[in-house]
């Protein structure tokens, strides 16, 4: 293949005008000041040019025009220096390499849905242009003798056309492996992030400005604003940093381990998940109808997983318990593209779950207090004094406590989770490329099923991730939606059993 790429571009080379082969040339000379990878990978990356240009001619613009678009400065540095930076894990994301196993690890996926098919050599050289302005992602994960860490990989990061279930394991261990994958199948650019990266809100910032530089390559009149990072920029220390370590410790903590939650029913998939279900809704619909019940869209959906939960389950007494996670950043404002997350619990007695107007008040209270700024801070400050106290532990030691730990901390104590992401704003010159896009997250060991949800374009995508064929939960959620009054459009994936 890699012979027969280089036939083709010798091809194109022997058609050009002699002015065409001199800029050829002078532009891959500078290539060769801004690519100092070993061989190998300075031949791959030298190809995604050469691909990329010879799309650009099958599509009819001039030679000239392409170079513009890809321009060797848009490599910055990245490529050309050594890599020197390592980084300690943030607070949030140290327990999620000591706790993988049954082949699992915890990931999520972003997508962006577009009104063409991907190109992908462009999407490729997007990437390529992408990585550099976020250094905490250009890396592999490595064991130090008391924690793992992130390790600088300079390197070539590829994209992969998707052929597989959405969220599998990534192969960490290898040397110099990347923590994220960046997928497309047809009009779809999907980015999967082992959470050891980032958490919810910098997984989008990167899913945004890798879009926003396809399109760039794509298309010609795309003006960037203050929504999302541009690709170019220097990055700053803020933007990779552990801002749990800057928030002031609480005068009291919050324990981490708590009782069983009842699970859903159903036989556990062999493959994880075994479908993916996507709920959409008209976004002011959904408003509405959660203002009428007196509580926020995340307290409404959470009224109707509560229901539907009871619905799949063949369990009589014990408490469902939802995973909520809370985004930091609103009680302490941080640029940061790393974990800087923590969650709560929202917990009712099965044989409570029934009647709407109680229910509400309840989750309205609990959502008040747990997910509150006071209740966050004993969180963090538990997870401080935690870390602390196995800091210098060695990591051969803790490593297979942590796993029998993660027992108890953690699905076994959920029922579902709900991640709710919010809306998602794009520049309107970005937006109009776009159809759709939503979020879904990896599957644990119990949970039977975890829900995200994403705004964009007055569309709420609701996402659910299966772990059981049985289809109790995503019918009674459908069917609550609709005796509500919310019309709801049903898209997703066939069973991965099958």
């Amino acid at each position: 293949m890699k012979k027969n790429q280089d036939n083709y571009f010798e091809q194109y080379i022997e058609k050009q005008s002699d002015e065409n082969i001199v800029m050829l040339k002078e532009f891959f000379q500078e290539f060769n000041t801004h690519c100092l990878l070993k061989n190998t990978e300075k031949k791959a990356l030298r190809e995604d040019f050469e691909k990329a240009i010879l799309y650009y001619e099958t599509v009819g613009i001039p030679l000239e025009k392409a170079l513009e678009r890809l321009d060797i400065k848009f490599l910055g540095g990245f490529y050309a220096r050594p890599p020197i930076l390592w980084f300690a894990l943030d607070d949030a994301a140290k327990i999620y390499p000591m706790s993988m196993k049954h082949g699992r690890m915890p990931m999520f996926r972003m997508s962006v849905y577009l009104k063409k098919d991907v190109v992908p050599e462009l999407l490729q050289m997007a990437l390529n242009f992408t990585i550099k302005r976020f250094p905490s992602f250009a890396t592999t994960l490595k064991k130090g003798f008391f924690w793992h860490y992130l390790d600088t990989a300079k390197r070539r990061f590829c994209i992969e056309q998707e052929n597989d279930i959405p969220c599998q394991p990534i192969q960490v261990s290898y040397s110099g492996s990347q923590s994220f994958r960046v997928l497309y199948y047809n009009n779809r650019i999907s980015v999967e992030f082992f959470h050891v990266l980032t958490d919810g809100t910098g997984g989008m910032t990167f899913l945004k400005t890798l879009v926003a530089e396809y399109l760039k390559l794509a298309e010609t009149e795309i003006v960037l604003d203050d929504t999302l990072w541009e690709a170019n920029d220097t990055p700053t220390v803020e933007e990779f940093e552990n801002t749990f370590a800057k928030v002031p410790q609480s005068d009291t903590t919050s324990g981490f381990i708590d009782k069983s939650a009842v699970q859903m029913s159903g036989r556990l998939a062999v493959n994880t998940p075994c479908r993916i279900v996507h709920l959409k809704m008209n976004t002011l619909e959904l408003k509405g109808v959660a203002k009428k019940y007196n509580t926020t869209v995340t307290g409404y959906l959470l009224m109707i997983m509560f229901l539907a939960g009871k619905a799949a389950t063949d369990e009589l007494s014990g408490d469902m318990n939802i995973q909520v996670p809370v985004n930091m950043r609103k009680f302490y404002p941080s640029k940061t593209v790393r974990n800087f997350s923590m969650y709560c619990g929202i917990r009712i007695p099965i044989n409570k779950i029934g009647d709407a107007p109680s229910m509400i008040d309840e989750i309205n209270e609990q959502l008040h207090k747990k997910a509150s700024k006071e209740a966050m801070n004993e969180m963090l400050t538990s997870t401080e004094k935690m870390v602390n106290m196995l800091k210098y532990v060695p990591l051969v030691v803790k490593q297979p406590v942590a796993k029998v730990i993660y027992g108890f901390l953690g699905d076994k104590i959920f029922t579902n989770t709900l991640s709710n992401l919010g809306g998602v704003e794009m520049p309107s010159s970005i937006s109009k490329h776009i159809e759709s896009m939503d979020f879904i997250l990896g599957t644990a060991i119990t949970n039977r099923a975890g829900c995200s949800v994403v705004t964009f374009d007055s569309i709420t995508t609701f996402s659910i991730a299966k772990m059981t064929v049985d289809p109790s939960f995503e019918e009674k959620m459908y069917d609550l939606l609709q005796a509500d009054g919310v019309e709801v459009t049903v898209e997703g994936s066939e069973n991965y059993e099958n």
